[in-house]
């Protein structure tokens, strides 16, 4: 009887991304079932964090190994996509989510186990490798992810953090979500619609709907503000020419760099100084607190009403 060679536990882990193994391919190497076995179970060297999986660890999973053994449980050709692929891109601002989302050709047939969440497409995309570990493009991993989500807000504003930084486009999120399964594409599709209207950020969404809400005459949107020279002053992300009141939504989260959020401030200085009323709402205040806000815009309406319009205007062309 030919005896299995043994194998060195220690160099083991060197073999295997992110010290994860397919069962299989240990049994390949010469362990046998019973040691595998043996070797998961509590207080052992190893874990199982999905049948078929084997992390040569006997700590938790990491965030890491939770992708690699997901993958490994998919098998050949699956990439990551979801939460778990834009958090690699680099996408702050995501849904909290203990899955992990894998995209595998239609053809293959593996079932969804633990926290692996299987999904067999016809139109599987070319991976991006980031760090070592093969992900969807961006914009469909954030489609893939708005799809399996319920909140609105959440959608908005992960899209937001993705489409604000440039990382992706809108267009590149339409063509994802005309080309994939209708199944959970009504959230997405009101928030990628918003974005190709102009309202880029989930903080124009926020603000949109609160006008809306409240009864306020439509703004401008985005709307490039200059004072009675034509010098332009900036970019107002809502204003009422007739009153000459700017709104303003934003906080420095909303910014990559402190000098973004100096900018917005000086900009708004500027129309102050126009005589342009300013409303500056911080985004929590308006989640948290919109008829207040309200309150605040309803007021600064009735502030103008009592001086001359202010020399500013946000027709361009004048």
């Amino acid at each position: 009887m030919t005896r299995r060679p043994l194998l060195d536990h220690a160099n083991l882990r060197e073999r295997f991304p992110g010290g994860v193994a397919p069962r299989a391919t240990l049994v390949a190497l010469g362990m046998s079932h019973a040691a595998i076995s043996r070797l998961c179970r509590p207080g052992g060297p190893w874990r199982r964090p999905i049948p078929g999986v084997v992390v040569l660890a006997n700590n938790a999973p990491t965030r890491h190994q939770r992708n690699w053994a997901a993958l490994t449980h998919a098998g050949r050709n699956g990439m990551l996509t979801g939460v778990a692929a834009a958090r690699l891109h680099g996408i702050v601002r995501l849904p909290p989510d203990t899955r992990v989302h894998v995209l595998i050709p239609h053809e293959r047939r593996v079932a969804s186990r633990g926290f692996a969440t299987i999904e067999r497409t016809i139109h599987l995309p070319d991976p991006v490798a980031i760090n070592g570990v093969p992900v969807a493009p961006l914009a469909r991993a954030l489609v893939d992810a708005a799809r399996r989500m319920d909140s609105l807000r959440a959608i908005r504003e992960m899209i937001a953090d993705a489409v604000q930084r440039r990382l992706c486009t809108p267009a590149e999120l339409r063509r994802e979500l005309d080309q994939g399964s209708t199944i959970g594409s009504a959230l997405p599709k009101i928030v990628i619609s918003e974005m190709e209207r102009g309202v880029r950020a989930a903080a124009d969404s926020w603000a949109a709907r609160a006008v809306k809400r409240g009864g306020l005459p439509a703004p401008e949107w985005n709307a490039e503000v200059r004072d009675d020279t034509g010098a332009v002053l900036g970019t107002a992300q809502a204003f009422w020419p007739n009153v000459g009141l700017a709104w303003e939504v934003d906080s420095p989260d909303f910014h990559l760099t402190s000098a973004g959020y100096q900018a917005t401030t000086s900009r708004l200085a500027r129309f102050t100084s126009a005589g342009i009323v300013v409303v500056q709402t911080r985004p929590a205040r308006l989640l948290r607190n919109p008829d207040a806000v309200l309150g605040d815009l309803r007021q600064a309406f009735d502030r103008p009403t009592s001086r001359p319009p202010p020399a500013a205007r946000n027709d361009p062309d004048t």
